[in-house]
């Protein structure tokens, strides 16, 4: 008998210009539009294995070798039972092809980062759910097809159908089928854009993405002249600084768009709070970065942004990242006997000491106190970069369930 089976793997995208709040929750149509970067999924990504079988008797999840619930009428439900639509759709018009779209499913997913810690994890776990089954059904949609059905599994999920800069269209239609991704330019167009994430807390957030943004929405005034104002401008301003790789645009933008949200938040009643002591200190520290760089000659040299989550990214070119990564190792100095800093790009040489360099001439120390204990440090550092969309996997090495369709880790 034949075995219907696939595994693929989606990457992180972080955003630069945010999406905050809904105009519809079920199908997740966003109040406004968004853009991100997709980061490299050799460091940050979700994988997982789908399969199909007349033999199961229901559809199921294991997310990092744990069950999940599929609730009737839950995010998960949805995209799986769309995604079978697709299929049938698929099969009507090819009479030749398998008749697999009744079979129930079994799905095991990972991710290689905390799951729930503001980095994303719903984005990069919905679009590998969505392309595995598309890759499993053997489905011809475009990722832009696709990304209507991981929106509704998780908004930024849409974006991460895409390598490179990816737009989110927030679209008006109340059927939601003119929400979807686009790139706005592969990951090659600037493939000297890193990013640095500062892991300041991985436990769960207090408030969650989806209640906070909901309550934003009701209750914030600020919220609705970012809709109308802002963010279609910045939108226009950040896909040509992106077509023209103009850093200082790219860092001013996603640096405001970043502050905007988390005053958007603070809007809210009650206000949310996201970021913490140690989020704000590297604000100061970046903000005296590009001080110090532009009062001497040069541009700006780095960006900071938050999601709803205390940890930052940092983007940058990488150029300028030893500097970056060495100014933070300084002020977080417990980040080398905790988690050591991963030199994957090589950025220091033999003898170097991360954290232990010089800062730059003319930089205010004052800007931030040197963290000495592990509240109020960063627990890790991951560097990583652009990359590209999502990846068919050889199953026959990388499949995550077994021959019985059975998670090959499982977690009591």
């Amino acid at each position: 008998m034949s075995t219907y089976q696939a595994t693929v793997s989606a990457p992180v995208n972080i955003a630069c210009i945010k999406y905050w709040g809904k105009r519809d929750t079920k199908l997740i149509l966003p109040t406004n539009s968004s853009l991100s970067v997709t980061l490299d999924q050799d460091h940050l990504r979700s994988t997982t294995s789908a399969r199909c079988d007349p033999g199961f008797e229901k559809d199921a999840l294991w997310l990092n070798g744990k069950e999940d619930e599929i609730k009737p009428g839950g995010r998960l439900a949805t995209c799986i039972t769309e995604m079978k639509k697709l299929r049938k759709e698929y099969e009507d018009q090819n009479p030749n092809e398998p008749k697999i779209s009744g079979y129930s499913v079994r799905i095991a997913s990972e991710n290689n980062f905390p799951t729930a810690a503001g980095l994303a994890s719903s984005a990069s776990g919905f679009a590998a759910l969505v392309y595995a089954l598309a890759t499993l059904y053997k489905l011809p949609s475009s990722p832009s097809q696709l990304s209507l059905i991981a929106r509704q599994g998780s908004g930024s999920a849409c974006r991460s159908l895409f390598g490179g800069f990816v737009a989110w269209e927030m679209g008006t239609s109340v059927t939601g089928t003119d929400s979807f991704a686009v790139q706005v330019a592969p990951a090659e167009h600037w493939s000297d854009m890193h990013a640095l994430i500062c892991v300041v807390s991985d436990a769960k957030k207090g408030t969650s993405s989806t209640s906070g943004m909901q309550r934003t929405v009701e209750t914030s005034e600020l919220l609705q002249w970012r809709i109308k104002e802002v963010v279609p401008k910045r939108m226009k301003e950040m896909q040509k600084a992106i077509l023209d790789k103009d850093f200082d645009t790219f860092a001013t933008i996603t640096m405001r768009d970043s502050n905007q949200f988390h005053a958007v938040a603070l809007d809210t009643d009650p206000p949310i709070f996201y970021m913490n002591d140690t989020s704000r200190a590297i604000v100061a520290m970046v903000t005296e970065l590009n001080r110090v760089s532009v009062e001497n000659g040069g541009g700006l040299k780095a960006a900071y942004t938050y999601d709803a989550g205390p940890n930052a990214v940092i983007y940058a070119r990488e150029k300028d990242m030893k500097e970056i990564v060495n100014m933070v190792c300084h002020y977080f100095p417990l980040l080398a006997s905790t988690q050591p800093y991963e030199d994957r790009f090589k950025l220091f040489s033999a003898g170097e000491k991360v954290g232990e360099m010089p800062l730059p001439a003319g930089f205010n120390e004052g800007v931030a106190k040197v963290a000495n204990d592990a509240a109020s440090s960063v627990s890790r550092l991951i560097h990583t970069r652009v990359g590209g969309g999502p990846r068919v996997l050889d199953d026959s090495k990388e499949g995550l369930l077994d021959a019985q369709g059975v998670p090959r880790k499982l977690v009591a």
